[in-house]
């Protein structure tokens, strides 16, 4: 049964849909990864009862996190840990509460909801959940950072791009990505009565700050995200355009 979209404060979203003869709205769901569709960081999750040198315990504080996580798979790779082994930990972190429920919604109501993932992961750990979880097939696009084997048969990770926002870390920045979508589709003559964004982390207010106010935020109660639209609320109000939903299952 579904749940009133008044009752978590929002104008109901499926007025007029179903009817016959009328064109269907069509809602852009944007996911973060970690934290947000699984209920761990990734990157932890893979480093978990492995032993690091000591200056690869810890990330860099002023540096780039995506060039540590470059040399963390490389010295990994030396140790012997295979692609495959790294499969079997994405494959198995598990949902954050209420996605497998919410993904079921999704997929019974596909003509409704066009779904991408941004993500500051990787595109192989990223894709292997997904499949895993049997729902790679209701996201039209994964935006992640680039991710392959190479010839020595270890597990690579890249920069997903370069980009000029103050905010973000120096190889995403998810305002851009969600940008260049929202254009890109606009061209295809794509419109979305509204923008969904759910995700957790510092990294999703940035592109959060971009939606209007006919769209609805999600961040993940009590994470960096939430607190970040708190403080901009108390700081600038009104500057925080879009409906803020916080969420403790999905």
């Amino acid at each position: 049964m579904r749940r009133c979209c008044q009752g978590v404060g929002l104008p109901c979203l499926f007025k007029g849909v179903g009817m016959a003869g009328a064109r269907p709205p069509l809602f852009l769901l944007v996911f973060d990864f970690d934290e947000t569709i699984v209920d761990e960081n990734s990157d932890d999750s893979v480093l978990r009862g492995r032993a690091l040198p000591e200056p690869l315990r810890q990330s860099p504080r002023g540096g780039s996190y995506n060039e540590h996580m470059q040399r963390v798979l490389a010295f990994l790779g030396e140790q012997g840990v295979r692609p495959a082994d790294f499969r079997a930990v994405y494959e198995n972190i598990p949902l954050s509460p209420g996605m497998a429920e919410l993904f079921q919604f999704l997929s019974k109501h596909h003509e409704l909801f066009e779904l991408v993932l941004i993500s500051d992961a990787n595109t192989f750990g990223v894709e292997a959940k997904l499949r895993a979880a049997g729902v790679r097939s209701l996201f039209r696009k994964v935006f992640s950072n680039p991710a392959s084997v190479d010839r020595r048969g270890f597990l690579t990770l890249g920069p997903y791009h370069s980009h000029k926002c103050l905010q973000c870390p120096p190889n995403m920045c998810k305002r851009k990505i969600l940008g260049e979508y929202l254009a890109e589709r606009a061209r295809e003559d794509v419109e979305f009565q509204r923008v969904f964004y759910v995700g957790d982390g510092a990294n999703d207010f940035c592109p959060s700050g971009t939606l209007t106010a006919a769209d609805v935020a999600f961040p993940r109660k009590g994470y960096p995200m939430h607190r970040l639209i708190q403080e901009s609320q108390e700081k600038q109000p009104g500057a925080f355009q879009a409906a803020v939903v916080p969420w403790e299952s999905a």
